[in-house]
C-alpha cells in the first residue's frame, strides 16, 4: 500500500520544515537548511546533514536558510528544498503526484503565496493548497474552529509570531510579526558578546535558549557552560550563564512578541473578546516552549494562556487534519492551483 500515498501536508517553517502525512502522523522534522557549493552553485545537502555543517563549512560551502521571516527569500533553492522533502516522505515507490497543503504566515502577500504555490507544484505537487498558520494552528490544536465562539490563537515559530482570533473558520483578527525564534536566538548571542567578550554560533545560542532560557526570571535559576571564541585573545574559551540573565537579554524580542497579541485583543470584537477571557489564549509553535511563556502572557494581558499539546506539531497536524476534510474547510483554504 505504500505507494498510494496522495496527500502530504507540510508545515514550511524558518527553522524547522515538518511533513504530514494522513493517517500516518508526522513522517520528516527537518532543519529548513540547504548546503550549496559556491563554485557550481550545486545543492550538497538538504535538511539535518545541511544543518550541521552550519558555521563549520569550508569557504566554498555556504549553508543557507531559503526561508526569510517565514516567506521564501530564495525561490529556487527552496524548490530543491520542497522536492526533496516531498520525495523523501512519500518514498521510492510513490507513482502519484500528491495534493500538498502548505503553511504560510498570517501576514502573507499575494505574492508570496503565488511563489509558494508554484515553488510546491514544481516540486512535483499535484494541487497545491495553501493555508495560513493560525487557522492550521488552531485546527491542529484541537480547537473546533467553526462554531461561532472566538478562539485566540499565538503561534511562535522560527521566523513569525502569527497572532490571531478566528471565529466562524476565518480570522476576524490578525498581526504578524517577524520577530520569533531566531530573534530571541541572536539576541541571546549578542548579549553573550556584549557581557562576556564571547562569539557564539547560531546553534550554541539556540542551545542556550532551550536548555536554560525562560520567559519570566525564576527563583532556581538554571545555568549553564558556553563554549566560544574570545574576542580580544581570539582564543576558545568559556564563561557561566544563568536563566536570569538570559531573560534580561531577550526581553526586548518578548516584549514585542507580547504586543502582537494585545495589538490583536485591541481590534477584537467585544463579543468575541469575551469569549477570549472564558477560553484563554492557545500558544503553539516551538518558540512558545519557551518556559513561563504562558505566564509572561497572562501577566502582561491578563488573560490566561495555555500551551497547546504538542506545540511545534500544531500547524503541520492542521494540514493533515485538513487535507483529509477538504470539504469542511472549503472556504478556510485560501487558494489552490
Amino acid at each position: 500500500m505504500a505507494f498510494f500515498i496522495r496527500k502530504l501536508g507540510i508545515d514550511l517553517g524558518t527553522a524547522n520544515t515538518l511533513v504530514y502525512i494522513p493517517g500516518k502522523g508526522v513522517v520528516l522534522n527537518e532543519p529548513s537548511v540547504v548546503a550549496v557549493s559556491e563554485i557550481d552553485n550545486k545543492v550538497l545537502a538538504i535538511g539535518s546533514e545541511a544543518k550541521d555543517m552550519i558555521g563549520k563549512t569550508p569557504e566554498s560551502i555556504i549553508a543557507y536558510r531559503p526561508m526569510k521571516d517565514g516567506v521564501i527569500a530564495d525561490y529556487r533553492i527552496t524548490e530543491a528544498m520542497l522536492r526533496y522533502f516531498i520525495s523523501k516522505a512519500l518514498g521510492p515507490w510513490n507513482i502519484w503526484k500528491p495534493d500538498v497543503m502548505v503553511s504560510v504566515p498570517a501576514g502573507v502577500t499575494s505574492t508570496e503565496r503565488r511563489a509558494v504555490i508554484e515553488a510546491t507544484i514544481k516540486a512535483g505537487a499535484k494541487n497545491a493548497y495553501v493555508v495560513k498558520e493560525p487557522i492550521l494552528a488552531a485546527i491542529g490544536a484541537g480547537i473546533p474552529i467553526q462554531e461561532s465562539k472566538g478562539h485566540m490563537i499565538v503561534d511562535i515559530g522560527g521566523g513569525t509570531t502569527d497572532v490571531a482570533v478566528i471565529s466562524l473558520g476565518g480570522i476576524v483578527a490578525s498581526t504578524s510579526v517577524k520577530c520569533a525564534g531566531n530573534k530571541i536566538d541572536q539576541a541571546i548571542a549578542d548579549y553573550i558578546k556584549k557581557t562576556f567578550n564571547l562569539a557564539i554560533g547560531d546553534r550554541t545560542a539556540e542551545m542556550v535558549k532551550i536548555k536554560i532560557g525562560a520567559a519570566i526570571p525564576l527563583e532556581e535559576e538554571l545555568t549553564m557552560t558556553i563554549k566560544g571564541r574570545d574576542f580580544i585573545q581570539g582564543l576558545p574559551r568559556t564563561a557561566q550563564i544563568s536563566t536570569n540573565e538570559i531573560v534580561r537579554a531577550i526581553d526586548k524580542e518578548l516584549r514585542q512578541m507580547v504586543k502582537a497579541i494585545k495589538d490583536v485583543l485591541q481590534e477584537t470584537p467585544p463579543e468575541l473578546a469575551s469569549d477570549i477571557i472564558d477560553q484563554g489564549i492557545i500558544m503553539t509553535g516551538g518558540t512558545s516552549q519557551l518556559r513561563n511563556f504562558p505566564d509572561l502572557v497572562f501577566r502582561k494581558t491578563g488573560v490566561k494562556a495555555v500551551l497547546a499539546d504538542d506545540a511545534l506539531y500544531c500547524v503541520v497536524k492542521g494540514t493533515g487534519i485538513a487535507l483529509d476534510h477538504l470539504e469542511t474547510y472549503k472556504k478556510t483554504i485560501i487558494s489552490k492551483r
